[in-house]
């Protein structure tokens, strides 16, 4: 009789582990949502640099009283300019601050003359540093913020189709009424 040996054994538990971990991630709430150590802590300082001829965003903007956005995006982007639409239409009801992140200001001027500005103001963020101290892992990221610069929720991706309906605006509508 011949003897098994026990490592004949390995793969197949090997299999059923992971396939058990898989099994569990798809389980979760949100499996592609990203957690924030942003949320409930006031906003990181922004750069002090804009693009010429826009409005210089400053950290007292996002001090002030209502609810407000603030998107991380850039023209080399194409899943920012698939979402300008909706921020274009965000912008006629709340005020909409960009950071353009990492960007060649002819491009990202360009961009915004060809597409629109959403923008109420502007800053530049030509190394990335303000997008780490804000946690952006790649550009689109937009951030709710309330009345006292307190970032709200953290939106990862673009804005577009059931990912905005679904995730993003009913965070949206519970800030605006939560400022009422």
């Amino acid at each position: 009789m011949a003897r098994i040996s026990p490592l004949v054994a390995l793969p197949p538990l090997a299999f059923a582990a992971l396939a058990g971990l898989f099994l569990w991630g798809m389980g979760r709430e949100d499996p592609t949502g990203l957690p924030s150590a942003m949320i409930g802590r006031e906003a990181p300082p922004v750069p002090a640099t804009t693009l010429p001829g826009k409005t210089p965003l400053t950290d007292e903007m996002l001090r002030r009283p209502g609810v407000k956005l603030v998107n991380f995006w850039a023209s080399w982007c194409p899943p920012c300019r698939a979402e300008h639409p909706t921020l274009t239409e965000l912008s006629a009801r709340l005020p909409v601050y960009g950071i353009d992140l990492k960007d060649p200001e002819a491009s990202a001027l360009q961009f915004l003359a060809e597409d629109g500005d959403p923008f109420h103001a502007l800053a530049t963020d030509p190394r990335g540093r303000a997008a780490i101290d804000w946690g952006v892992t790649a550009p689109p990221e937009t951030f709710i913020l309330d009345g006292e610069g307190r970032v709200l929720y953290r939106h990862a991706g673009p804005l577009v189709r059931e990912d905005y309906t679904n995730r993003f605006l009913p965070e949206l509508e519970k800030a605006l009424a939560a400022d009422r």
